[in-house]
Order: C-alpha cells, then structure tokens, then sequence
C-alpha cells in the first residue's frame, strides 16, 4: 500500500494546491447503431470518428488519433472478451478503432488486440477481425509473465495453471503477481475498450478493473473482498518501470466505455434479460471519470427497472485518484452529449 500511504500524507498539499482542469467525457449517442444486439458497422465507426474529434478539437479523425499516439508506437487495445461477442466489448466498436488508427498511418504489426488469453479472444472472434486487417491477436497469459515487474502484498493467494511458477500436482500459493511481458516489453501505448457492464466488487467492469484483471497472474486473490480490490487495482496501475513510468497508467492514452448495451447485474456472464439497450459510446482520456460516469448510469438503470441489487460503494476510485490516475469526483468533470 506504499503508493497510497504516500498519497495520504500529501492530499493536504495537493488540497491547497490549484485543481488540475476538469476531465472531459464525450457521449455520443446513435439509438440505430444497434438492432436486435447487432451492431451497424458504418454507424459505430461514424460515432467513434465523431467522439474523437469532439474530444481532441481535430477536424479529422487521423488528426485526432495523432494527438494521442505516433505512427512509430505499438498500441495495444484492450478489450473484455470474457462475456462474449454480445456481451463483451462490440467487435464493430474495435474494427472502428483499428480502421482509424491505419488510417493514421500505423503499421498493422504495431497494433495489437489484446486480453487476458488467447482462447477467449478466439471465442469471442477477433481472431478473424485481426487477419482481416493484418494486425496482431495476443493475450497476457501466452505472451508469458515477467519475473521482475512484481506486484507483492500480504494477500497470499493460490496458484493454478497460466500463473508463473504453478506446477502441476502440487499445491502452491503465493503473495505475488507479475505483469505480462506483453506490457512490460512491447506495447507503448494502451487504448482500452469495455462494455458497460457490472461488477458485484468494483461497481463496473470498467477501464481500471479490465486493465487489472487482463494483466497481471494471481489476481484472484484481490477478489476475496471489496477492500483488498479497491487498494490492489489502484497500486497495480502505478507500477513503474526503471524510467519511474507507469506501465499500464501512463501507457493508457484513451478509454472507450462500449454502452451499445448496459448489462446491469450479470459481471462476466452475458444475462440478455439483465440488459438494456442504450445505442451509446462514451470517450475519455480520464479512465477514473468514465468508470465512474459508468457507474451511475448502472445505478440509474436498476432504479428505472426497479431492480433490487444495492451494491456498496466501492473505494476503488477515489484511492485511484488520490495516486493520481484520475479524477474520482462527479463535480469535477465534463459531459459533453452528442445525440445523432
């Protein structure tokens, strides 16, 4: 808990100090861009052009994907397969992104579509969205675990098999986790895509679980309580390299909340008769403040629905923003609603 001992010893410095300017969230909102749980490929990709403009004040879609990476990256694109192709992130919300970012001149190989495993990803069919446009499919566990990128807590959890050093017939446990040398060795730029969907814990399946979650070995150990999470996901995302660079918080340049559907009860299982259509994306540089936007509307659904499920509250976010990884307060943002 060392990054958010640090933050709390210095939040009466940073209450006196001038407030960093708000973050901006860009909704835009197209209710024919999906029709009986399908997708419209040319509407998606005419919001998500649309969003990014608005977010970055660039008059063009290439132009705006330069203002947050260059031609010489490799991006990774973070997507949450694991309900899948209907309940996870939309595949025609990532074919938007990935025709973009070739737009601006990115080589395919330095684009990577990218999840917790390989199998899931197949599963869920990016495999033929990636060879269709040449780019690369990879997943956290096959690339394999570095060894000297370690998140260690008292927290001792059990190994099972794709953790580093599980052995098979043997009961093992440990109070380590290791980052994929996916991200500590390849990507320089992340671009994270989630549904906007529950989490019992976190609240939702949002940016900052799914970057967690997609990343590190032996993380089920956070899930044994709410609390253990809401200190974990926050200190993981801090984790720096030699050059005191955050590798997954710092890499993280923009977070797309997929909200074509909102599943309000469910967490990684695709529950149809939980779920609502909503014909919607939301963009933002700030993953804290989407999540969090994210939230409310799962709130606001269940109330309309008259859904009985009062998750508490989880700490997660604020202890995300006290170490800086964005902004937690619903006062100190900007929702900018774009309605097609």
């Amino acid at each position: 808990m060392f990054w958010l001992s640090v933050a709390l010893a210095t939040l009466g410095q940073a209450e006196e100090a001038t407030p960093p300017p708000k973050p901006q969230i860009v909704l835009v909102e197209d209710k024919s861009a999906l029709r009986e749980f399908e997708a419209d490929g040319a509407r998606v990709a005419e919001m998500v052009s649309e969003g990014l403009k608005r977010l970055t004040g660039k008059p063009s879609a290439a132009a705006a994907w330069l203002t947050l990476l260059t031609p010489a990256d490799t991006v990774g694109i973070k997507v949450n397969s694991v309900p899948g192709p209907i309940g996870g992130t939309r595949k025609a919300v990532v074919d938007a992104v990935v025709r973009g970012l070739l737009e601006a001149r990115l080589p395919p190989d330095r684009i990577v579509i990218w999840d917790q495993s390989l199998p899931s990803l197949r599963s869920a069919g990016y495999d033929s969205l990636a060879k269709r446009h040449g780019v690369r499919l990879d997943g956290c566990r096959d690339a394999g675990w570095d060894e000297d990128v370690i998140y260690e807590s008292p927290i001792v959890g059990t190994l099972v098999s794709g953790d580093l050093g599980f052995a098979r017939d043997e009961k093992q446990s440990s109070r380590k986790s290791h980052l994929s040398r996916l991200l500590t060795g390849e990507m320089t730029r992340i671009i994270s895509i989630c549904p906007l969907l529950n989490h019992n814990q976190a609240g939702v399946s949002g940016h900052l679980v799914g970057l967690v979650e997609g990343s590190m070995d032996n993380s089920r150990r956070f899930h044994a309580d709410a609390s253990l999470l809401s200190v974990a996901v926050p200190e993981i995302l801090a984790l720096e390299d030699a050059e005191q660079r955050r590798h997954l918080g710092d890499r993280l340049v923009l977070s797309i909340t997929d909200a074509l559907l909102c599943q309000y009860l469910g967490q990684n299982k695709c529950l149809l008769h939980y779920t609502t259509s909503l014909g919607q994306l939301r963009f933002s540089t700030d993953p804290v403040a989407l999540d969090v936007f994210s939230i409310e509307e799962l709130k606001r659904q269940r109330k309309r629905l008259e859904v009985d499920y009062p998750p508490r509250d989880s700490a997660l976010y604020k202890n995300a923003s006290l170490i800086q990884l964005g902004e937690s307060d619903p006062t100190r943002r900007e929702v900018v609603e774009i309605v097609r």
